[in-house]
């Protein structure tokens, strides 16, 4: 009778797990061996690599983070101010965001962000000095203790977002220290992928919002020139780096498709706001010292000393550096997304009209039509 009881729960079960046996199409595994495992819907149920991603809370964070969490990875976000991380909780299943307080100059509060990670991104960055923090203190000495700690607990990857035009010997502060934190990320961790995005519009960017503001000073009379890149490619990108163990050592230069000068975007973000915008040219030998009166003076970024000496910085591409193509990205260009990030500048009268490209396209239709009526 017991004999005849247990082939009945062994068939029970057996059916059972037939029942539920996972398509062969939802389970993944990664580079480290560990199953990801999906549900209905996407979600991702079973972990497969830890990720820690320091300066998250900025604007290309919250792309990387999504990325991962929804494939699967457990992503530790060091973050400083409670405020700041609030938009990073539903980025992924319950349990996949781990929220880690640190210091930037405390080693214990960042080993104990990367110590159980076996990939370690270094997002952080700042435009500006502040009272707390130099450039110096963020690019170049905050760089050397989280790869000192990446070093020490032999995580397998590291990737170091830098910058564009990145130089130890550039007479910009930001681009000076970023080459440095280059340096001293490779001198330490030579397998560290290092890559250098070109100034990245989206939501909430410095380069499309900034122009679609009210009022805006320059000193070059907005004539630098660059690439500008979409921040969702960054964010492939960088998830892409992650399972292409080739990306290891090497140099990627992440830029758009065109070149474009801050005029030409601004006349792009007029035309699609049906707005002019005032932005007052200033000499730098004046605009200059005034910016770094500001920027010591206001706890809030306005203008900094640094941010008008790269406004005479073109960008230079590194012709010895990996672009998207070797990711296999098509990088999106600027002017197929201003009606996109600036329709809610618009307004109300024009709020529900068509993007400035659909408008010109059809303007353009209509002249050829008059011409071949003629």
């Amino acid at each position: 009778m017991a004999s005849l009881q247990s082939a009945m729960r062994s068939s029970r079960t057996v059916a059972h797990n037939a029942v539920r046996r996972q398509p062969l199409s939802d389970i993944a595994i990664t580079r480290t061996g560990k199953p990801i495992l999906r549900t209905q819907g996407g979600r991702s149920s079973l972990g497969g690599h830890t990720a820690t991603v320091f300066g998250a809370t900025g604007q290309l964070g919250r792309y990387i983070v999504n990325r991962l969490a929804r494939q699967g990875c457990t992503v530790v976000i060091p973050y400083r101010e409670e405020m700041a991380k609030r938009h990073l909780k539903v980025s992924g299943d319950l349990g996949r965001i781990v929220f880690i307080e640190h210091d930037l100059r405390n080693t214990q509060s960042i080993e104990e962000s990367v110590r159980h990670s076996d990939v370690v991104y270094n997002l952080i960055g700042r435009d500006y000095p502040t009272k707390n923090f130099s450039l110096e203190d963020v690019h170049v000495e905050g760089t050397e203790r989280i790869v000192e700690a990446v070093a020490k607990y032999d995580v397998d990857r590291y990737i170091h977002v830098s910058s564009y035009n990145a130089n130890p010997e550039s007479t910009s502060e930001f681009f000076a220290t970023k080459g440095r934190g280059e340096q001293v990320a490779r001198s330490i961790f030579p397998e560290a992928t290092i890559v250098r995005p070109a100034p990245m519009f989206g939501f909430e960017d410095r380069l499309l919002l900034k122009l679609a503001g009210v009022f805006h000073l320059t000193s070059n009379h907005m004539q630098e020139r660059y690439r500008p890149t979409h921040v969702i490619d960054v964010g492939r990108a960088l998830e892409a780096m992650l399972y292409d163990d080739s990306t290891a050592s090497q140099t990627y230069e992440l830029y758009g498709p065109k070149e474009y000068s801050t005029e030409e975007i601004s006349a792009m973000v007029d035309r699609e706001i049906f707005k002019r915008r005032r932005h007052v040219n200033v000499p730098k030998a004046i605009l200059k010292p005034i910016a770094a009166v500001l920027n010591r003076a206001l706890w809030w970024n306005l203008l900094s000393a640094d941010e008008i000496e790269r406004e005479f910085i073109n960008q230079e591409i590194d012709k010895t550096a990996k672009t998207f193509k070797d990711l296999g990205i098509e990088p999106g260009d600027i002017s197929n997304f201003t009606y996109h990030y600036l329709q809610g500048f618009r307004s109300s009268a024009y709020y529900d009209l068509p993007p400035a490209t659909a408008k010109e396209m059809k303007e353009e239709r209509k002249y050829l039509h008059v011409l071949d009526d003629q």
